[in-house]
């Protein structure tokens, strides 16, 4: 039997691969094979021929040397192995802001900065620098030197203390300049930072003291949610449809602040079927309260939670509700899963923008001006409207899904994931947001509604082939 693997453990010191700010080149005799990250899960190679000339094709003398052929099938190895890395170090970095990270500048210039494969990742980033009650600087590297969000240029000495900016900690005409700059730079961040959404307590969460029913009621594929929460650190057990525990609770420890966010978690099932109770896991579950528990399982006030903890806790809850309510399936309204549940569907797919849709929206207004789109596309409320040549389309911007003018008919489109969106070609200023693809490749799709031949499609927008 063959042996499973062991997932590596992810290091806050990792190889550098020998690379130089993203880039790698291995020798092939006379030849070179350039390696280049472009982004998170994304590079590209190229053979570079002794005249300096780029060469698409493996060299034949490489595939006939037995030798250098292995070599070259370690070297892909190798690569893969960077991509992988490369995403596992932007979900640490991330991390800092629960983690309550800061390093002295002489360590992270050295083990950051000067760090050939950590450098791709944090010279897209924020920082900022602080030395003792000195008032605090954010800055990012602009080739090699530090400036901030007005261009000017920053030089921090060695003992200041660095950490990872966040939007909470500054006023909105600071994000704002933030977000100018990243433009003009034509930065495309791997942590989603100057456009980092912000939770603030509600006067509802004000009343409520120890809970928060901001993110309850939704309906979740349990699957989808269970793998979301590991990605994120968190722990969870699913449930299954035995009956005998109907609640489970999503948590995550904070050692730094002495304190554990919980999401607690129903089951869902229909009571008809109670016959046919099993030992399966539920396909759904229903969400409830989130809430902050001290030591000894104490539970904490929410105006005593520090801001970015709030925030950020709330930050990965309304993501697990954004990906995985089943109000984002496009199919749910055909085959109904809990057809009892379709209103939740309804009012889900085409209801109010949760935090995660505003910051989509605030960007999809930045791109549109640039997008050839720009003159059949409009933001309007909840939605993106596009002017097609046969109908005109709202595209929800929080679950993507897509209603037909005149009478709101609904537009079932199902994403191939096997294909590039359009909208994954264009530039997006934050890295991660798979809903911003999706919004920007139906939106292009339904432009060009006259010349789209997918069956499914055509039958729905009421014209034959």
């Amino acid at each position: 039997m063959a042996k499973r693997r062991r997932k590596k453990k992810v290091t806050d010191k990792p190889s550098n691969y020998g690379l130089s700010e993203g880039c790698k080149i291995v020798e092939f005799n006379d030849y070179a094979l350039e390696f280049e990250l472009l982004g998170i899960g994304r590079s590209a190679t190229r053979w570079i021929k002794p005249d300096g000339k780029v060469q698409k094709s493996v060299p034949a003398f490489v595939k006939k040397d037995p030798d250098l052929a292995k070599k070259l099938a370690e070297t892909k190895e190798e690569f893969k192995t960077i991509k992988t890395e490369l995403t596992a170090q932007r979900n640490r970095i991330e991390r800092f802001y629960l983690h309550k990270t800061q390093f002295d500048y002489a360590f992270f210039k050295k083990q950051y900065i000067q760090h050939g494969l950590l450098i791709f990742l944090c010279e897209k980033l924020i920082w900022t620098f602080a030395e003792g009650e000195k008032k605090a600087t954010s800055a990012i590297r602009v080739n090699d030197i530090w400036q901030t969000a007005d261009g000017t240029e920053f030089h921090p000495n060695d003992t200041m203390e660095v950490r990872l900016w966040h939007p909470i900690e500054c006023e909105v005409e600071q994000v704002m300049a933030w977000r100018n700059r990243l433009e003009v730079l034509d930065i495309q961040q791997p942590i989603k930072q100057a456009y980092r959404e912000v939770y603030l307590l509600t006067d509802a969460e004000i009343n409520t003291r120890v809970y928060s029913n901001r993110m309850a009621a939704h309906i979740l594929k349990q699957g989808q949610f269970a793998a979301l929460t590991r990605a994120r650190a968190w722990k969870y057990r699913m449930l299954n449809n035995f009956g005998e525990v109907d609640c489970e609770i999503a948590h995550i420890n904070l050692p730094e602040y002495e304190l554990t966010a919980e999401y607690w978690i129903n089951s869902l099932y229909d009571e008809e079927e109670e016959d046919d109770w099993d030992f399966t896991l539920l396909d759904y579950v229903v969400t409830d309260q989130v809430k902050f528990l001290a030591a000894g399982d104490k539970t904490v006030n929410m105006v005593d939670v520090p801001k970015i903890v709030f925030s950020e806790i709330m930050r990965d809850v309304d993501l697990f509700v954004g990906v995985a309510s089943v109000g984002n399936d496009p199919n749910w309204q055909d085959n109904g899963g809990l057809p009892q549940y379709r209103e939740y569907w309804e009012s889900y797919s085409f209801g109010d923008l949760t935090q995660v849709a505003k910051t989509r929206k605030e960007a999809l207004t930045r791109l549109l001006p640039r997008l050839k789109i720009k003159d059949i596309a409009r933001i309007d409320g909840r939605f993106l409207r596009i002017k097609g040549k046969i109908r005109e389309y709202k595209i929800h911007i929080g679950s993507t899904n897509i209603l037909m003018e005149p009478n709101d008919q609904y537009l079932c489109i199902v994403p191939d994931r096997s294909k590039d969106a359009k909208g994954d070609k264009l530039f997006l200023p934050f890295e991660g947001d798979r809903g911003l693809s999706l919004v920007l490749s139906k939106a292009f799709l339904l432009a060009d509604d006259d010349k789209i031949t997918d069956k499914t499609i055509v039958s729905q927008l009421g014209r034959g082939l």
